[in-house]
């Protein structure tokens, strides 16, 4: 994904509070305007995902989807087409699916 695991970072994730990096492959920052920086872990199909200055989480995203978010030539436009609950009908959205404890 990029720069590899990031150990010994913690971030405060709204709805779900403080999740370790260690565990996740994270990008570095990136050069959008609205997606920041991306964590995944694929054994659990779990990203976190930093809009601007808040971090945000979604479960049972699978790594095609979080690898075309990546290589999109807009983030944001990905993220709002095909991530964001409004456009996915919370396909992705925690609220309803168990959210991985790592």
């Amino acid at each position: 994904m990029g720069s590899g695991s990031a150990s010994a970072e913690t971030v405060d994730v709204k709805y779900r509070g403080p999740v370790d990096l260690a565990k996740f492959e994270c990008t570095g920052e990136l050069d959008s305007s609205v997606v920041k920086r991306v964590c995944y872990n694929a054994e659990h199909s779990y990203m976190l995902i930093r809009l601007k200055q808040v971090w945000y989480h979604y479960c049972e995203i699978d790594q095609g989807t979080v690898s075309a978010l990546l290589a999109a030539g807009s983030k944001g436009s990905f993220y709002n087409d095909n991530i964001k609950d409004a456009a996915t009908g919370g396909r992705f959205g925690c609220r309803d699916k168990p959210v991985p404890n790592l």
